[in-house]
């Protein structure tokens, strides 16, 4: 395709056609040339309703402003949204006149070794950035992403573990039935679910003896029956409100933040510090494991890939073929 065979304004880039006019903002065809749609879109872009806007400077300003409008934002999850906010704002902060078509490699591996100390913070940054160099690349502003490619600080990370058995009953004898911090780990023992899915969880949502979740990173939907334990929790409770882990007030869902607070401030009691809220999702996992349950069945339960149901259950998965494997190991010397 020549630059004679395409219509006005309308120019070829290494990653697909845009729109570009002295004064207009530079736009990236969605729609494959030649289509209704692409003409639709080319027409739209010259007589919409409305006028195109000017761009008046580039800078980190704009490009963040467009992306938080772009439908790449507006397609994140809320959580993740709030996640990716603290970063945006931290760009503004310290980048906001700055020209992001002018960002070179080494500026980006400046960034992130600024923050080395931080490690999660850096590598986190770096992911976001990341993606609204990609959102520059897209409105033309420049021809590659000089934060692809550019490693994370390594880490040491300490694998999460479930509860062990005695200490999640240490729990259950430190918060009385009728109590959120009760109410929240039997919810996320009994479910296998995310915390995040867990504090958005309503009585509406309980059907047929079940709770009826739509997970909102996966949007997976599942259907999980309830266990006896968390059914006694569920009748202790109050129903003053629709969601059923509500704040202090009762107005509201309980936040992340509080039910998180609220949780450690019991792990200190009983010294179960190194465990914590998302542990019990593996707990949930495990149990299913040491139950008999094949990797479908446990997949049926927290809703995760089988990759995931193999890494939430690994450790508890050796040590059970291990004891098998010593078993048929001290059987057979025995036949000997």
């Amino acid at each position: 395709m020549t630059k004679r065979e395409l219509p006005k304004h309308v120019y070829r880039q290494r990653n697909g056609l845009y729109f570009q006019r002295r004064g207009w903002p530079s736009r990236k065809f969605q729609a494959d040339f030649q289509t209704p749609e692409f003409w639709q879109e080319y027409a739209d872009i010259l007589n919409g309703d409305a006028p195109p806007k000017r761009v008046t400077a580039r800078s980190f300003t704009v490009l963040i402003k467009d992306y938080r409008s772009s439908p790449r934002y507006k397609r994140l999850k809320p959580r993740t949204a709030l996640d990716y906010d603290k970063y945006l704002d931290f760009f503004l902060s310290i980048m906001g006149d700055v020209n992001p078509a002018n960002m070179k490699r080494k500026d980006v591996i400046r960034l992130r070794d600024a923050n080395a100390e931080k490690a999660y913070f850096a590598n986190y940054s770096l992911r976001v950035l990341r993606v609204v160099m990609e959102h520059c690349v897209d409105l033309g502003w420049r021809e590659s992403n000089p934060a692809k490619g550019v490693p994370e600080i390594k880490t040491e990370t300490v694998a999460r573990e479930p509860w062990p058995r005695e200490l999640l009953e240490v729990y259950r004898q430190a918060c009385p039935v009728g109590s959120r911090e009760r109410l929240v780990m039997e919810l996320c023992v009994g479910t296998g679910q995310r915390i995040g899915d867990v504090l958005e969880m309503r009585w509406s949502d309980i059907q047929d003896g079940a709770f009826v979740i739509r997970q909102n990173k996966t949007s997976k939907e599942l259907w999980v029956p309830i266990l006896p334990e968390l059914s006694t929790a569920l009748d202790a409770a109050s129903r003053h409100s629709v969601f059923i882990l509500t704040n202090e007030r009762g107005t509201n869902r309980w936040s992340y933040r509080g039910a998180s607070q609220a949780v450690r401030k019991v792990r200190e009691q009983i010294g179960a510090i190194v465990y914590d809220i998302h542990s019990w999702r593996y707990n949930a996992a495990c149990e299913l494991l040491e139950a008999g349950c094949s990797d479908d069945l446990i997949a049926a339960v927290t809703g995760q890939s089988p990759a995931m149901v193999l890494h939430y259950t690994k450790k508890v998965r050796q040590k059970m073929r291990a004891i098998e494997a010593q078993q048929m190991r001290t059987e057979q010397k025995r036949n000997v």
